[in-house]
Formats: structure tokens, C-alpha cells, sequence
């Protein structure tokens, strides 16, 4: 498949400045537990960032989450995630937006089974469907990490590998390093149980 018509199919990716490869973005608004997140105070996701700045600022960006949305199912879906991925050295899932479904989850599994070559980093609220799986079934390039739902609150002891918001320390670099991963990969490293990431 040619990258052209695997972009028609599950549209193009996104390059953040901050990452060392390519994500890929689905509209935050569309999140399941983020939805009901952000209506509670202290919350990560009451002050969301794929809720304002460019991602709203640009109706395009907008538009180009929508569409990819609405392309999850698309029977060629893994195929074109995969001619677009290959050839990236790190990929994060979903720098905005989360999980829609188990079956979505599934078919990430299969993207990262067909791009051994890829470490892939997948961040996501969505414990529904991480409780219906042994963490042992997940692709051995694939971290996830459960995040956190409120600012200093307490990391998931049941999964392996999460990440928090903290207003009293991090472990995240980027902040002191002009807003970039630069050299860092913790994100990616299933040996680093937890990332904390400093207040916005």
C-alpha cells in the first residue's frame, strides 16, 4: 500500500515538536472517561490541552481528528497504520483523544505486531479495557500506561506501567529542556513503571 492511500483511508498522522516520531490524534471531545473527567475539579482533564490551543485554534486540525475518528473501523484500517508507522523508530498513540473500544484497542495490537521495528507509547484513561486484559498479551514494543485522573492523586497499583500530573515533583524532563523529549525516552521504556508529568 502506498503511504497516499493509506492517508485516504485512516488520514495522516500528526508531528508534535516535542516527540522524536509521528502520533496520531483523535478529538479529545469524543473521549469516554476524559468527557466526565473534565467536569470534575482537580482533574487532569479538567484543563485539557487538546481542548484549546491549535487543536482548536485551526478548524483543519479539528476536522483531521473527526476524520480519523470516523475511520477506526475501516476494514483496511491496520493495514494503513501500518504503511504510514513502519518506518518510525517511536510512535505515540493518541497525543489527544483515547481508546473508543476493546476492538480499537485489538487493533492496535495489530499495528505494533506488524512494526516490530517501532517502539510504540499508548497513554489512556480507559481501565475498562485494560481490566479485560493480562498485561502479558500486550506487544512487546507497546507500553501503555494507565494515567492518572487527578492532579497528586494516586497511581493504579494493578497495572504496570503508569504516569501521573503532580504539582510536587516530576520526572518528566521536557519542561527543562525547551518543552521536548530530547533524548529522553521514559515514555517508552517499559523498565520505568511510572512517568510524572509537571502541573501545565
Amino acid at each position: 500500500m502506498k503511504v497516499r492511500d493509506a492517508v485516504k483511508i485512516t488520514g495522516s498522522m500528526t508531528r508534535t515538536k516535542k516527540m522524536p516520531g509521528l502520533s496520531y490524534s483523535l478529538p479529545a471531545w469524543e473521549c469516554i472517561t476524559g468527557a466526565k473527567l473534565r467536569k470534575v475539579p482537580g482533574s487532569v482533564c479538567a484543563g485539557c490541552y487538546a481542548l484549546k490551543g491549535n487543536y482548536t485554534r485551526y478548524p483543519a486540525i479539528k476536522a483531521a481528528q473527526y476524520y480519523r475518528l470516523a475511520t477506526l473501523m475501516e476494514p483496511d484500517w491496520i493495514p494503513a497504520m501500518v504503511t504510514q508507522i513502519k518506518r518510525q523508530k517511536f510512535f505515540r498513540w493518541h497525543d489527544a483523544g483515547d481508546l473508543q473500544s476493546a476492538k480499537h484497542l485489538t487493533n492496535i495490537f495489530e499495528v505494533c505486531n506488524q512494526t516490530p521495528a517501532t517502539r510504540h507509547w499508548l497513554p489512556t484513561r480507559e481501565a475498562r479495557f485494560l481490566a479485560l486484559m493480562d498485561p502479558d498479551i500486550v506487544p512487546a514494543n507497546l507500553i501503555i500506561r494507565l494515567s492518572g485522573h487527578m492532579i497528586d492523586g494516586k497511581n493504579a497499583t494493578w497495572w504496570p506501567w503508569t504516569s501521573a500530573v503532580s504539582t510536587q515533583g516530576k520526572t518528566c524532563p521536557a519542561k527543562d529542556q525547551g518543552n521536548q523529549c530530547g533524548s529522553c525516552r521514559s515514555c517508552w521504556d517499559r523498565s520505568v513503571s511510572n512517568v510524572t508529568y509537571p502541573k501545565h
